[in-house]
């Protein structure tokens, strides 16, 4: 047996499991042992019946006393068996499972779990696991595996497959971490951690597996974006730019750049200027003036007589960006365009032909940007702003229409830098952490529905005094299960109101881009008052006037989002409210959202949403081109993602290309692994 061969090899398995293993992404020997529980049982205490209390769970060691008897209730079956340990007795029984009745053989001893309860005085279990007692138990006695399933793949039959697969596959499983290392950091070995990972024979063990099977998950990882960074500065030559007197654009800025701002652009204009393309991730924090940055860089590729290419999650983001960038270049000749699906033909066709003759200077646009037809003249600077919306492949793909440009890719959802080397990996990263002068601290309040008329008395009052409001809802048709707010109720509901006299309008993510594009011109003009939104004003949303930020079912959103949304609010002169409106006052939700109320700093913001939520929710890690982790969780995890940081880079320093005869084995596996395979843990 080899580990990829197919999963029908496997003895028992015919094309029905086959279809069944198939449906939860087995295919393969290798996949069956890389299948980890999702959570696990301590069946390993056994109780005495004696002990045994009504109203509970337990599992029990005990014989068949008697002949098992099946009786009929109509269209009911019900099979039950006198059991006893010596010490106590009790009934079990089973409902609509006639086949049980031949199964129990009197005078032999099984282990039962379930729930126990009284009925007519006498201890009762009802449809209990159970298991006969052998000498290699894996469902019962012991701590067992829970795994995720598919209809008719029960728990019992992938557990016997893969702890017989487990067993026959042993030759199979090599091991290609150097002892050296293993020794250092005090990892098991993988034959020990795959089976103790599956079927743990203590706590101990089980967390010396689940530790040597993260340390290694997270070591590919970090080797690979290792030498993917090495493969971009030893094959790719850049274009150095050289730097002509900025002034011309920084005092066409309508500010001083911070402290923070003149760091970032230091660290990137020194990339630009070397052999090797720049590829380089810029985070802050909503309104810490990234976007002045970029445009100081794609001035920059100008005056090297390079193309700039800006691409954008949304068409909102990408038409703001186009603003932007078109006022501050527009007076001093250079040329900006708008490329979006949405277009018409005879439009686009211009635009492409603008885009390939060199007359258009920077480009900007959506997904548009990547698609075959789009040709550059010069294509020397790619911007990816929202970078957690795009793929590494997509940004690799606007950067082939060019020869070898530098990246700069630009984040508002501020991750913790441990983190981020591994989302980011391929990427150096630089940080805004200061906040313009002037950027006024937003109140935040939480409160529960029953407060809705005084917030809209609030948002009208602030309305008579010639400012704006946002109503954020998130969802866009009624749901009667999740009982989340309509948008387009929500807007209708308005009229009862003390706001059915504003000017009010409505935009989400279903309408046409022209349309969203008129709403919210209308909204920036002024001549919309409150504007009912789902998460399409997300980012690149700029209303000075805008002061009120509503945001109903806020437990709906995670940290991250939420600091988003209360970033639209607070861009001019006036003081700026953020309400979360949530009737979910308890638990984890109130948590969360009490954590908004007392913090505006978005680095922090994205501690606690990572430590709430999990990594998969935060961050989806095939989004970014990379693996998904099978066991490893970028936050709970964080101190062994150190060590192996620590430990990759000492490997890079004294064997970068893992010649070493200790660290061949792991040089295999590392091209194993990534060659043809979409990641995770490799047997």
């Amino acid at each position: 047996m080899e580990i990829y061969d197919l999963v029908d090899s496997i003895k028992n398995v015919g094309e029905k499991r086959k279809k069944l293993l198939n449906k939860v992404g087995i295919y393969t020997i290798k996949d069956l042992l890389e299948y980890l529980p999702r959570d696990y049982e301590d069946r390993s205490v056994i109780t005495p019946l004696s002990e045994v209390k009504p109203e509970g769970e337990y599992t029990v060691k005990a014989r068949v006393m008697s002949g098992t008897e099946m009786l009929r209730k109509g269209r009911f079956t019900i099979v039950r068996a006198h059991i006893s340990d010596g010490d106590g007795q009790a009934v079990a029984v089973w409902f609509n499972q006639p086949y049980l009745k031949n199964f129990f053989r009197k005078g032999s001893e099984y282990y039962f779990t379930g729930s126990f309860s009284l009925r007519n005085g006498r201890l009762t279990l009802a449809s209990p696991d159970y298991e006969e007692v052998k000498e290699d138990n894996i469902n019962s006695g012991r701590i067992i595996p829970k795994y995720h399933l598919t209809k008719d793949l029960g728990q019992k039959l992938l557990r016997k497959l893969i702890s017989e697969t487990l067993t026959q596959c042993v030759p199979c499983i090599k091991e290609f971490i150097p002892e050296y290392i293993r020794r250092e950091y005090s990892l098991a070995g993988r034959t020990e951690a795959l089976f103790n990972i599956h079927f743990p024979e203590s706590r101990e063990k089980f967390f010396a597996a689940r530790r040597r099977l993260v340390f290694e998950e997270l070591l590919i990882l970090q080797l690979e974006l290792l030498r993917i960074k090495g493969e971009i500065k030893r094959t790719k030559t850049g274009i150095p730019f050289k730097f002509s007197d900025a002034d011309a654009i920084l005092d066409r800025l309508p500010f001083r750049l911070t402290e923070g701002q003149e760091e970032a652009l230091s660290e990137i204009t020194e990339d630009m200027s070397g052999e090797y393309p720049m590829n380089r991730l810029l985070q802050g924090d909503v309104g810490s003036g990234k976007t002045a940055v970029a445009q100081i860089c794609a001035y920059i590729a100008y005056t090297n007589g390079a193309q700039t290419a800006v691409m954008a999650p949304t068409d909102v983001l990408a038409t703001q960006h186009y603003y932007t960038f078109s006022e501050l270049f527009g007076r001093i000749g250079i040329e900006t365009v708008l490329l979006k699906s949405s277009l018409a033909p005879k439009e686009k066709k211009k635009i492409k032909e603008m885009i390939k003759d060199g007359s258009a200077h920077i480009v900007i646009g959506t997904h548009a940007l990547i698609q075959n037809g789009v040709e550059f003249k010069e294509l020397g600077l790619v911007i990816t702003d929202e970078q957690h919306r795009f793929g590494v492949n997509q940004r690799k793909k606007l950067a082939s229409k060019g020869k070898n440009p530098h990246t700069l890719v630009m984040s508002a959802t501020p991750i913790p830098r441990t983190l981020g080397l591994i989302l980011y990996g391929d990427l150096d990263i630089s940080t805004i952490r200061t906040m313009p002068a002037g950027r006024k601290k937003i109140d935040t309040s939480f409160v529960d529905s029953s407060y809705r008329d005084r917030i809209y008395r609030f948002i009208l009052k602030n309305i008579n005094e010639g400012k704006q409001a946002y109503i954020v809802c998130p969802s866009i048709e009624e749901n009667s299960k999740t009982e989340l707010a309509s948008v387009k109720k929500y807007a209708l509901e308005l009229e009862n109101t003390c706001l059915r006299n504003v000017r009010r309008g409505l935009v989400h993510g279903k309408m046409k881009s022209e349309e969203k594009q008129l709403v919210m011109k209308e909204f920036s003009e002024g001549n919309i008052d409150v504007l009912i939104a789902t998460t399409v004003i997300e980012v690149g949303i700029n209303v000075p006037r805008a002061n009120v930020m509503l945001i109903e079912n806020a437990e709906r959103f995670g940290l991250s989002q939420l600091h988003q949304l209360r970033g639209r609010v607070g861009r001019g002169e006036y003081k700026s409210y953020c309400i979360l409106v949530s009737d979910k006052k308890q638990g984890e939700t109130a948590e969360r959202l009490r954590t908004m109320v007392n913090n505006s700093d978005g680095f922090d913001l994205s501690e606690k949403d990572l430590e709430l939520r999990g990594p998969g929710d935060f961050f989806g890690t095939r989004q970014h081109g990379l693996p998904e982790l099978k066991i490893a969780n970028l936050y709970r995890d964080i101190d062994i993602l150190k060590e192996v940081q620590a430990l990759c880079e000492r490997l890079y320093a004294e064997d970068r290309f893992l010649e070493r005869e200790e660290n061949r084995p792991l040089k295999e596996r590392l091209d194993e692994f990534f060659v043809g395979d979409d990641g995770g843990l490799t047997v």
